[in-house]
């Protein structure tokens, strides 16, 4: 997605949220580059916390140390459970990320993040290492909830992958001419513009639930505004 998008630059600006590009030659980026910057954090944090989160709970399967079914005993629950892992991905991110948007830990672990407000494909997994241990938490759920092996994989695998698309910074991937497949992320673009909004995913409501909602429309921005002005003024 990146040599597509970023170093072919295969539809130019089209469907770009912003027509900046990743930037260069900034200090604020490890090797003055954003773009290796977020190799580093993606390759030498993020595949090493989602491989040892992966390989201890295929050994603690293996083990018989946490809750296992069979597809072949139980394929109604074991199917359903496919879902209920998407959902229960997102309300866990929601409660993660709210908690290191919390000022203590922020300046210290999600900044690493948030270098990234114009995002591309590898900012998504870019992060700090204690960002890294708490993002991938979620697969623990497999150590009490029964299931199986798959459900684990997917869990870690829908954790590791998505960050691409949400981050990826298209509304729409052309395939030719007009045609192409949709890439409605703008709700998580909104958040590294803003940082105060849109902390989950558009499929568990949390964020209308608990006000952190912005679609992007005029009403959304001055209900943000007004929560910054009554969080400054309580501070």
């Amino acid at each position: 997605m990146h040599l597509r998008l970023y170093t072919a630059r295969g539809q130019g600006t089209r469907f770009k949220y912003t027509d900046r590009w990743l930037a260069q030659r900034e200090s604020r980026f490890l090797f003055r580059s954003q773009l290796w910057d977020n190799v580093f954090w993606t390759v030498a944090s993020g595949c090493t916390f989602w491989t040892a989160y992966e390989a201890l709970t295929l050994w603690a399967y293996a083990r018989g140390l946490i809750p296992r079914v069979e597809w072949a005993a139980h394929p109604v629950y074991c199917a359903a459970l496919v879902p209920l892992i998407v959902l229960f991905r997102l309300f866990h991110f929601y409660w993660v990320h709210r908690l290191i948007h919390w000022k203590p830990l922020y300046g210290k672990i999600h900044a690493v993040h948030h270098r990234n407000v114009n995002v591309g494909p590898w900012s998504g997994l870019s992060m700090h290492p204690l960002e890294h241990l708490v993002y991938f938490s979620g697969v623990l759920i497999h150590w009490v909830v029964p299931s199986h092996p798959v459900h684990a994989m997917f869990n870690l695998f829908h954790a590791g992958l998505t960050p691409v698309l949400s981050h990826a910074g298209f509304h729409k991937f052309v395939t030719g001419g007009d045609r192409g497949l949709m890439n409605d992320q703008y709700f998580h673009y909104l958040h590294h513009r803003y940082f105060t909004v849109n902390f989950g995913g558009e499929a568990v409501p949390l964020d209308q639930w608990f006000g952190t909602f912005h679609d992007g429309s005029p009403e959304a921005h001055r209900a943000m505004a007004r929560r910054e002005r009554v969080r400054v003024s309580e501070t």
